[in-house]
């Protein structure tokens, strides 16, 4: 089953996300590579593909988890949350519908 993976960073978080995205994407791409990552992405901070030093406001990774515990253990160890650039995150069942 899918899953959604919410995140909201702090505020000022932007030099930390910086460091810390080698590893993140590093993750995301290993999810990719066993074909579970249906989406992933950060939130600009303004209405802009490129925020600049407005930064991010967080992040949405919708992935395949065999269960929910395996989806909050997995957003548990994502070196965003390690380096202190998430808030909060929130973890919940997701069922894809469209595109078909």
């Amino acid at each position: 089953m899918y899953y959604a993976i919410i995140a909201r960073d702090r505020p000022n978080s932007l030099a930390a996300r910086l460091d810390a995205r080698p590893a993140h994407l590093e993750r995301l791409r290993r999810l990719q590579n066993e074909g579970r990552l249906l989406l992933a992405g950060p939130h600009p901070a303004i209405d802009s593909p490129d925020p600049g030093p407005a930064g991010f406001s967080g992040s949405l990774v919708v992935a395949e988890f065999s269960d929910l515990a395996s989806a909050q253990a997995w957003a548990n160890t994502d070196p965003y949350r390690a380096a202190g650039v998430y808030d909060e995150v929130v973890v919940k069942p997701f069922l894809k519908v469209l595109p078909a």
